[in-house]
């Protein structure tokens, strides 16, 4: 095992040194190429995710984790579509900045380059496969994929589509590498895998995003989960609430920048929550309310303290009554993940003040959370979505994967 990886890491190498040469023009030509591949090979692709996703019903998979891993033509379309979104993006490398004229004469600036070998470890997210390839190519990067057990056979089909393009580009296949062993032990070696892995960035749950900072060796962009919150404040237009609550926690359950937390003010639960209540229910979600809101909402079940921090991934939502914008501020920054938060309101200093004070990489004001990410940021896609305050932070697109070096140009200067 340990010795594949080495294999592995070896011709990552060699791939990154060869990727340095690619100009843009054929980076975007070799993205196009993909896309179109992709697409072409949907039959296959869809045969190949059918497999996982009936292992994964058959080991009762949630149904929002399953929606999640699952595939359809559009979904594919979407994948390609995101790589050309990225042709049309500007390539980061080798912009230089900042030059300036040092007294002795030295001109002094930054250049901006690849990370190098990027790893990534994700739990059952096919359209990864894809996006991290093409945020990766297009920064000169190279990316080694280890994905989960229940998304083996989409991942290979994926990568297999990906390397024949690569190949008929005249470009090293080993631009991407997918790990087929989905052990844990297998994952283990690679956390550790420094000499040939620049930054590892884990994409999946709160138990795979511990497992990986607290084991690796590779410096680690942490992409956290998402318990997030929507506070409906005391001058908010109930109807646009609604409409914002339910398309925050019910367009896509299984995702990390879904709605998991309602905070809403006490003088607005009247006029709110019944009508809230009966558009849940319609959609089948689970209401977990505290004492002030459970009279309110038919249906509804006790909330208990243990849900104020859970990111359910599923048609769960908690609700909670608070009495000011600053108390749903302090409940949002003590249970929240650090992803993103919204607030509902007409009044222009409390959007200010959450805007100011909330601890997260996004923050809203009268919309939905389900924006957080790399497409509707206008990334083309995302390589995660970084809740860390180091390096980058929200969605991660071109810039966010690459670094700078110092580039001097002298003409004879020695240090006296």
């Amino acid at each position: 095992m340990k010795e594949m990886l080495v294999q592995l890491g070896k011709r990552a190498k060699d791939a990154e040194a060869a990727l340095r040469t690619i100009s843009t023009d054929k980076k975007n030509q070799v993205l196009a190429a993909v896309a179109d591949h992709l697409v072409k090979n949907s039959e296959a692709l869809l045969k190949a995710n059918e497999e996982d996703v009936k292992n994964g019903k058959a080991n009762h998979m949630p149904e929002g984790l399953v929606d999640r891993l699952l595939l359809t033509r559009e979904r594919i379309e979407g994948m390609a579509d995101g790589l050309r979104q990225l042709v049309d993006l500007e390539d980061p490398v080798g912009e230089v900045t900042g030059m300036k004229k040092r007294p002795n004469g030295l001109l002094i600036g930054q250049k901006r380059v690849p990370l190098g070998v990027i790893g990534i470890i994700y739990e059952a997210r096919p359209n990864v496969t894809a996006d991290a390839f093409g945020l990766c190519f297009k920064t000169g990067n190279v990316v080694i994929l280890k994905g989960g057990s229940d998304a083996i056979h989409s991942n290979q089909a994926i990568v297999k589509c990906i390397r024949e393009t690569l190949k008929a580009q005249g470009i090293t296949e080993d631009a991407i590498q997918l790990i087929e062993d989905t052990s844990r032990e297998t994952a283990g070696e690679f956390m550790k895998m420094n000499e040939y892995v620049d930054v590892l960035i884990p994409r999946g749950g709160k138990g795979l995003i511990k497992a990986v900072v607290n084991q690796s060796t590779i410096p680690v962009i942490e992409t956290g989960t998402g318990n997030c919150h929507i506070y409906v404040d005391e001058t908010a237009d109930p109807e646009m609430a609604a409409d914002i609550i339910m398309n925050a926690k019910t367009q896509r359950v299984g995702v990390c920048n879904a709605c998991e937390s309602l905070l809403v003010h006490d003088s607005m639960k009247e006029v709110l929550l019944p009508v809230l209540a009966e558009r849940l229910r319609e959609k089948h979600v689970e209401m977990r309310a505290d004492q002030e809101a459970l009279s309110l909402m038919p249906g509804a079940v006790p909330a208990s303290q243990e849900d104020w921090g859970t990111e359910y991934l599923d048609y769960i939502l908690s609700i909670k009554t608070v009495y000011s914008v600053e108390e749903a501020i302090a409940h949002i920054n003590r249970y929240n993940t650090g992803h993103s938060e919204a607030i509902i309101t007409n009044n222009y200093m409390h959007a200010q003040k959450f805007l100011d004070e909330v601890d997260a990489a996004a923050v809203y004001v009268n919309a939905s959370t389900r924006f957080t990410d790399g497409c509707e940021f206008g990334y083309g896609a995302e390589i995660g979505i970084s809740t860390q305050k180091l390096h980058a932070r929200g969605p991660m697109g071109l810039l966010a994967l690459t670094t700078t070096k110092y580039i001097i140009y002298g003409n004879g200067q020695i240090r006296p």
